[in-house]
């Protein structure tokens, strides 16, 4: 046995281990959460049993599942990347765990990396579960599976960007209002369980360019009317995740 076998090698791991470390860690603390669980599981799940299995709200021909199940997969994508990582990332600000976290080894744009990608984790197990409930309701999904994940991901960086500018500019009580009282009115007025064409048309035209209505009508075309990739929809999304995910980075603030 050589000398320096035990010898130490201080220095910080590589940065794609301390992001899958953090991911790791980021996914830990929000599956504990039971407040997050509340938003990001149990409501999307409860919305779609609840509006599929009674006729509360006239969604045209066909199962009231067909129609809703895209709209529910959106409110599940926005209550992950925008209201609960608004609100999570808000409170560590506020006590000052980015500021910590900031001043390790693990760089800025890993840990905002690494927060992505708890949020596409948690996505992906709230769409099984989705999927499983309105499959288990007579849900049958059309389409191409490559739009759907395309139209997701398109969601995610939108929501992100617009939680992550929310919780780095407004302080954390703030952002705790803010954000569920947007994800209240965008469940109601962004075509995820009431149709559209319900609003007045004025109204109408100015609601289809929120980024939840263009997902829900998004993943509606392709899940339920077996449509290609809605490029207009994805380009409102894309538009959204440009705006929000520049401003974020250009006005975040870690204290």
């Amino acid at each position: 046995m050589s000398a320096g076998t035990f010898t130490p090698r201080p220095g910080a791991a590589p940065v794609s281990r301390m992001i899958l470390a953090q991911t790791a860690l980021e996914t830990r603390m929000l599956l504990r959460n039971g407040e997050q669980l509340l938003l990001t599981v149990i409501i999307p799940s409860l919305l779609l049993v609840l509006f599929s299995a009674v006729d509360i709200i006239d969604t045209g021909a066909g199962a009231s599942v067909d129609f809703l199940a895209p709209g529910i997969l959106a409110l599940a994508v926005m209550s992950t990347a925008f209201t609960g990582q608004a609100i999570a990332t808000g409170f560590d600000r506020r006590y000052g765990i980015l500021k910590r976290l900031g001043a390790s080894p693990l760089p800025r744009w890993a840990l905002m990396a690494a927060k992505t990608l708890s949020v596409l984790v948690t996505e992906v197990l709230q769409v099984a579960l989705l999927a499983v409930i309105a499959l288990a309701l007579g849900w049958s999904p059309q389409g191409d599976p490559f739009s759907v994940a395309a139209l997701l991901l398109l969601g995610t960086a939108a929501f992100s960007g617009l939680g992550l500018l929310m919780a780095g500019t407004l302080k954390a009580e703030a952002t705790l209002a803010a954000a569920n009282l947007v994800f209240l009115l965008l469940l109601v007025g962004g075509g995820v369980i009431v149709p559209m064409e319900k609003f007045p048309e004025a109204v109408r035209s100015v609601l289809e360019l929120l980024p939840i209505s263009a997902l829900s009508h998004g993943l509606r075309e392709v899940l339920q009317h077996g449509a290609a990739l809605p490029w207009a929809d994805a380009a409102v999304l894309a538009a959204w995740s440009v705006l929000g995910l520049g401003a974020a980075a250009r006005l975040f603030r870690w204290e």
